[in-house]
């Protein structure tokens, strides 16, 4: 019997990345090899200046690369592309626009018709619970609210895989782990392939179904973690003893790093 293998969704293979001329040149990823499987959720962490953003957007398309190769469904990667839709810390929402309007200028670009829009637009506002307030203007919505429009945006195009930057990391707490959960809900509902960068351990362990460490100096793949508990998962899923094993094992990955970088 002949097995096909199975492309994987997201590629990575000796990726190379510097920045700056000459002797100046810096390079800010080294060797970088990573692959996400159809439907995986993976968290990329590390100390600051590993390069974790800097490899999100050349997945994203919107940094070049020195050497190495990237493809999506076996197919490279050479610009930003409808198959992937990005969500950052910043909202970058039009203010002129209200949240509904936001959505369909996203799906406008994408190509879609009026009536179109409009429908796609309103069906991505109730999936993240903002139906209410579809005509508020982002200068009327609350932090959390501003991401949940930014995410509607991002689904609404049908894209193969989320990209996402810090995008609760400017919120409260509360409104953290409730986006959290929007987030893990949609997931599980819609099947979709996520790439996550985050500060936040418990965030990734709560989240993910792997997380990538980065190292640093220059940034690449330290150690990877696979995240074997049981989904869905809940609110309380902090406190169980596999949890907070993980975490501190993803912790003490993460502050070796920290200390090269003291000792430099």
């Amino acid at each position: 019997m002949t097995v096909t293998a199975t492309v994987p969704k997201l590629q990575l293979s000796g990726l190379n990345k510097s920045f700056g001329r000459g002797d100046k040149r810096i390079q800010v990823l080294r060797d970088i090899d990573l692959s996400l499987a159809d439907n995986e959720f993976v968290s990329l962490v590390g100390t600051s200046g590993c390069g974790k953003s800097t490899l999100l957007s050349i997945v994203a398309g919107l940094e070049d690369f020195d050497s190495g190769t990237l493809s999506v469904d076996g197919a490279p990667v050479t610009g930003p592309g409808l198959d992937r839709g990005v969500v950052f810390q910043s909202y970058t929402l039009l203010p002129w626009l209200t949240a509904q309007g936001n959505v369909e200028f996203a799906l406008k670009a994408a190509g879609y018709g009026a009536g179109e829009r409009r429908d796609i637009a309103r069906e991505h506002i109730e999936l993240v619970k903002l139906t209410k307030f579809a005509n508020a203007y982002p200068s009327e919505l609350s932090g959390g609210m501003k991401q949940r429009v930014a995410i509607a945006r991002a689904l609404s195009y049908r894209p193969k895989m989320l990209l996402m930057d810090e995008p609760f990391g400017a919120l409260d707490a509360l409104t953290r782990h409730q986006m959290q959960e929007l987030l893990t809900r949609i997931w599980e509902e819609h099947r979709l392939t996520v790439l996550f960068v985050t500060h936040d351990v418990e965030e990734a362990v709560y989240l993910s179904d792997r997380i990538v460490v980065m190292g640093i100096g220059p940034g690449c793949i330290k150690q990877t973690f696979d995240v074997d508990l049981s989904r869905p998962r809940e609110p309380d899923s902090a406190s169980s003893a596999e949890f907070i094993d993980l975490q501190r094992e993803v912790l003490r990955s993460i502050r070796e790093e920290s200390l090269k970088v003291e000792l430099a």
